[in-house]
């Protein structure tokens, strides 16, 4: 099995499998004491050793990005995601999503989600376009 994929399976971790890929890459992964790649085969008796940094929160700013609101109310917002763009702030894209044009459009998100996802409860893919409850 590849030990990008070995790592992101373990539940205990829980990190994405980018996120590891990440560390591999940086060095802060070992397959029995040595450097690695992602695709490296992990067997059984190998050991794997790993640092795991603290992962920042990136800050996210109001972008003013034009947003289609279908529904709005006191306690929800109904907005239709386009195609092509990114529900949230995450690995590599800190800007241009829907999380900043809602924080520019909409003040006091609620705080589910946490800072990077303020009022998302559910999220849909970059390339799939739809409605979002927030």
């Amino acid at each position: 099995m590849r030990l990008d994929a070995f790592l992101a399976t373990r539940e205990d971790l829980r990190l994405s499998r980018a996120r590891v890929a990440g560390l591999i890459k940086k060095g802060a992964v070992l397959l029995n004491g040595a450097e690695c790649k992602p695709a490296s085969k992990v067997r059984v008796g190998d050991v794997v050793s790993m640092v795991i940094p603290p992962l920042e929160e990136p800050r996210v700013s109001p972008e003013p990005i034009p947003v289609e609101i279908v529904y709005e109310d006191d306690d929800v917002l109904v907005v239709n995601k386009p195609r092509g763009m990114v529900t949230h702030p995450g690995a590599g894209v800190s800007s241009g999503t829907l999380v900043n044009a809602l924080l520019f459009h909409a003040s006091g998100l609620s705080g589910i989600g946490g800072v990077t996802r303020p009022g998302i409860v559910h999220r849909l893919d970059k390339n799939t376009s739809g409605l979002l409850v927030v």
